[in-house]
């Protein structure tokens, strides 16, 4: 087995490719050791001394660290860890995968508006997202603000308030009228 890596925005995060699926539908962001009850792969990453957040995405492992810990130092023992569950076949998952999405009112006035804020962020912003290691989903939209969780590289991540206001924010006002902000959500 051999896994690639690739940098991301955040030079606090690098991204593991193993060569296979790693999550077919959804993503799954582990900020730290107790989010991860369901997932024996992070919790043994977790106990890489200074891994401080999991994600999984389609293809990829998303890995941070803390900023006083050097790549060189935890990067093999992340690979190993990596190569072993996965040439184990053991389930990246312990569970059936949860829904992501924040369940909306189809009778609320807002409910076109919504739509079509999923389905920019689906097909224009996630994809890009992912590229860099992580995901940004939708979790609400009130009086023309835009509510945004952002997972995995995207969380921590320098350059996250640019994307955020820069790039989001001017493409949702773009296509959308009634959108005049977007704020992340913890």
């Amino acid at each position: 087995m051999f896994i690639q890596t690739e940098a991301t925005p955040n030079p606090a995060t690098l991204k593991f490719y193993p060569g296979e699926d790693v999550l077919p539908n959804g993503t799954e962001d582990f900020p730290d050791v107790d989010s991860a009850e369901h997932s024996s792969l992070a919790r043994k990453l977790f106990s890489i001394r200074g891994v401080q957040r999991v994600f999984y995405g389609s293809d990829f492992i998303s890995i941070s660290k803390g900023d006083s810990i050097h790549w060189e130092h935890i990067k093999p023992a992340i690979l190993g860890t990596i190569m072993e569950h996965f040439q184990a076949g053991y389930p990246v998952m312990e569970y059936s995968q949860k829904e992501n999405s924040v369940q909306e009112d189809p009778d609320s006035p807002d409910a076109p508006i919504i739509k079509q804020i999923k389905e920019l962020l689906d097909t224009r912003v996630r994809p890009a997202v992912a590229q860099d290691g992580g995901d940004i989903t939708f979790y609400g939209f009130e009086r023309g603000v835009v509510y945004l969780h952002m997972k995995g590289a995207c969380a921590g991540c320098p350059s996250s308030t640019i994307t955020l206001k820069m790039g989001i924010e001017n493409l949702l006002r773009h296509y959308i009228p009634e959108v005049v902000e977007v704020r992340p959500v913890m």
